[in-house]
């Protein structure tokens, strides 16, 4: 009788390792393409983000030469936002704003450069790792 009930503990200890694993196996199926999806999901809204991006450096560059400063300083904050938040396209951001600069070709000798220059140059400035007092002291 003892090897009985030790034989039917075993093969419900057998029975219950296979249903273990068949249901791990259908967890991990059913949990598969969810994970797909969600990484898809992910990819497509970071595509989209840098499509968002990208059309604000777009119009930021087209607003750099607008006649109203605000807009000029609004284009030049979106500008150093997008530097901020995507370091792979803050070279080209200082480079487009270097280049902005050197195209001015205007030396203010001892007058004080029009605001939106100054923030430029601020921006640039903090890329060097130069403060304000460094350059003027």
């Amino acid at each position: 009788m003892t090897a009985w009930v030790a034989f039917s503990e075993l093969l419900r200890n057998v029975a219950l390792t296979i249903a273990a694993i068949v249901g791990a196996v259908l967890a991990w199926r059913q949990l598969s393409p969810a994970a797909v999806q969600a990484k898809s999901a992910n990819a497509q809204a970071e595509l989209a983000r840098r499509a968002h991006v990208t059309e604000l450096f777009n119009r930021a560059v087209g607003q750099l030469r607008d006649p109203n400063l605000e807009v000029r300083l609004a284009a030049i904050y979106v500008l150093r936002e997008v530097a901020k938040d995507f370091p792979d396209l803050s070279n080209p951001v200082f480079e487009l704003l270097q280049a902005y600069l050197r195209a001015g070709g205007i030396d203010y000798g001892d007058e004080d450069m029009p605001i939106d220059v100054r923030e430029i140059v601020k921006m640039l400035r903090s890329r060097l790792g130069e403060s304000d007092a460094d350059i003027q002291g």
